[in-house]
């Protein structure tokens, strides 16, 4: 049980890589705050979980919700080890001017903004507590960029960025932070991503991933649960590719 005592929180967490990364902690022992914007599927992935999980409607682009979401990991479980920033938003894959304002900031907040939120919230209870886990959800976007997601593409590889300065920033405090970045995958985001989900569309993009398929959500927890436990102990700052190749 690699997870033993360990108290997280999984945003994102209502389905796709977010449940399946709070389903992944809760089986290695691991309690669970599992946090979505939408309330009622947060409500019933937590329910399947027991009394390992509470669940909690949140929007990471608020930091008042990132707050509660903290403060209900103290309250619940009395500690809080692992922060997972896993929610995430895009545009329709369309041409960059074609994006309209209120789209580009939507992304920029629930991608961005979300990993202020969550530090402003965490961090203090972690350096309290003398450590923990930081782990954000990238993107191949921000590695090597597809055309038409442009404004997508920016945020993840801010969250690239992110993620290695706050592990240099934080590593006196024993904070790790790291980054996965997924291929595109079976999630609720795949049909932005192509513009339209048409067999022809995922042919294409499944052609971009040298080992032929697109990524699902037990690759990117297994990866996670990786990265966030005693394993990868001496290990911060890293943006690992969970992709097929994809990036090669």
């Amino acid at each position: 049980m690699r997870l033993t005592d360990r108290v997280a929180i999984v945003t994102g967490a209502a389905a796709g890589f977010g449940e399946a990364i709070a389903r992944f902690f809760v089986d290695e022992g691991a309690k669970v705050v599992v946090a979505d914007l939408n309330g009622e599927g947060a409500e019933q992935v937590a329910a399947s979980l027991g009394d390992s999980a509470a669940a909690i409607r949140a929007d990471v682009s608020q930091g008042g919700d990132v707050q509660a979401m903290v403060d209900l990991a103290l309250q619940r479980f009395g500690r809080l080890d692992i922060l997972v920033n896993n929610a995430g938003t895009t545009h329709r894959n369309m041409p960059m001017l074609e994006v309209d304002e209120a789209s580009f900031d939507r992304v920029f907040a629930v991608n961005v903004k979300s990993i202020y939120h969550g530090a402003q919230a965490a961090v203090p209870v972690f350096r309290k507590q003398g450590g923990g886990v930081i782990l954000n959800i990238a993107s191949t976007a921000g590695i090597r960029p597809r055309p038409g997601l442009t404004w997508y593409n920016a945020s993840k590889g801010a969250v690239i960025t992110m993620t290695k300065s706050m592990a240099v920033e934080l590593a006196p405090d024993k904070i790790r932070v790291n980054a996965l970045c997924p291929v595109a995958g079976e999630t609720a985001l795949l049909k932005d991503f192509m513009g339209e989900d048409t067999p022809e569309k995922r042919a294409a993009f499944i052609a971009t991933v040298p080992l032929g398929r697109l990524s699902r959500p037990d690759d990117i927890a297994k990866a996670a649960l990786h990265l966030v436990s005693d394993e990868a102990d001496f290990i911060t700052g890293v943006a690992m590719e969970v992709d097929g190749g994809r990036c090669i």
